[in-house]
């Protein structure tokens, strides 16, 4: 079977037509289009997602089928690849939510495909207010290997990423450990001294998670653990562009430092995608979502209540504060996130696995027209 997908490509502007023979791109050339505004690019990888359109992956009642619906939310977002995202909860609900994902990836191949594997964000973790975030503390806890194996024998080896904090007593031997089994380790939710994130690094840390948030508010001028690991060149970062977590100054900071290690998560929340109004949360209790998409506590509007954007909208957010140009909001949105999971740099060429949107190009940026998961259509306006 042969599909042609024909618009302009994201990187050069140029008009072409990518041809797909057994989910597969067999070529691309250049074809003269009069549609300007449609845009091809590969599918965007969010590596942080607890939750979308009223799906919630950690409320502990986490079924195959809500799997199932979210990751075809996501296709609708142009999201491909992702990885959902199970926060500090007790044993018995992150085993469940573990449950449920595994059996729908067994499900649906797609479903399969679409899920790079499991981002466990916590429970090791620290307990001080601010770098904590809105994990709770009862179930916060000292990394311990033989839980964390049990977790990962019973997702299959699915957990592929772990956000920690290193300062926690045995937690750079875990980081060690994690990183001879190939599974990716971030620094997160941390209060950790400078020589901490050292070791940790030396132990085979590869990234800091959502850099920038879940922090003291007041840090001192130098050193200080934000400073610290942006001055690693080993760590990547990622960062949550909602136009709400971080000012835009910080994210020009950041990605002028780390110019080709920066990546864009979404963080999102079970309540990205919904309406603007007040809902009930099992972290925050009463929440509000305005119509410009911030999320904040009722009644502490002061404080966000999690991320309610999608990755596109991330994406759109960069371009639209001229924080990145097209090619680049999009690479740090999907190759950049695979070249970070699999430690190879893919394009979009001839030969490649088949995940493809086709963007329009709108005064209010971008939007998916058909999105494409290992060459077959998931999604189309």
């Amino acid at each position: 079977m042969t599909t042609t997908i024909k618009g302009a490509n994201y990187k050069t502007g140029d008009s072409i037509e990518v041809q797909i023979v057994d989910n597969l791109i067999s070529q691309i050339v250049g074809h003269p289009s009069e549609n300007s505004s449609q845009i091809i690019a590969p599918g965007l990888v969010d590596l942080q997602v607890n939750g979308f359109k009223g799906i919630d992956l950690n409320s502990g009642e986490l079924t195959e089928d809500e799997v199932i619906q979210i990751t075809q939310f996501l296709w609708e977002e142009g999201v491909t690849a992702f990885l959902p995202t199970l926060i500090t909860n007790s044993s018995a609900k992150i085993e469940s939510a573990i449950d449920a994902i595994v059996q729908a990836c067994d499900k649906k191949v797609l479903v399969g495909k679409s899920i790079l594997g499991i981002h466990l964000e916590g429970p090791f973790l620290s307990k001080e207010d601010g770098p904590r975030g809105a994990h709770p503390m009862e179930h916060i806890q000292n990394p311990d290997w033989q839980l964390f194996s049990e977790w990962q024998e019973r997702s299959g080896n699915r957990i592929k990423k772990i956000t920690l904090a290193p300062e926690l007593p045995g937690a750079v031997e875990f980081i060690g450990r994690c990183a001879e089994v190939g599974v990716l380790v971030s620094l997160g939710h941390t209060a950790a001294s400078p020589e901490k994130i050292q070791e940790a690094v030396k132990a085979g840390a590869k990234m800091s998670t959502h850099l920038g948030n879940a922090a003291h508010l007041s840090l001192p001028r130098h050193p200080n653990y934000i400073w610290e690991q942006l001055a690693s060149d080993e760590l990547w970062i990622s960062l949550i562009a909602d136009g709400f977590h971080l000012p835009e100054s910080v994210i020009k900071v950041f990605t002028k430092v780390k110019p080709n290690t920066s990546i864009l998560v979404s963080d999102s929340t079970k309540f990205a995608g919904l309406s603007a109004g007040t809902y009930s949360s099992h972290i925050g209790g009463d929440i509000e979502l305005s119509t410009e998409g911030r999320l904040f506590m009722k009644r502490s509007p002061e404080l966000l209540a999690g991320s309610a954007q999608s990755l596109l909208g991330c994406v759109n957010h960069m371009m639209k504060s001229d924080l990145a140009n097209l090619p680049t909001a999009i690479d740090m949105a999907s190759l950049k996130p695979m070249e970070l999971m699999s430690g190879t740099l893919q394009k979009l060429n001839s030969k490649s696995p088949t995940d493809i949107v086709v963007f329009e190009k709108g005064k209010s940026g971008l939007s998916v027209i058909k999105t494409f998961k290992s060459g077959q259509l998931v999604f189309t306006r």
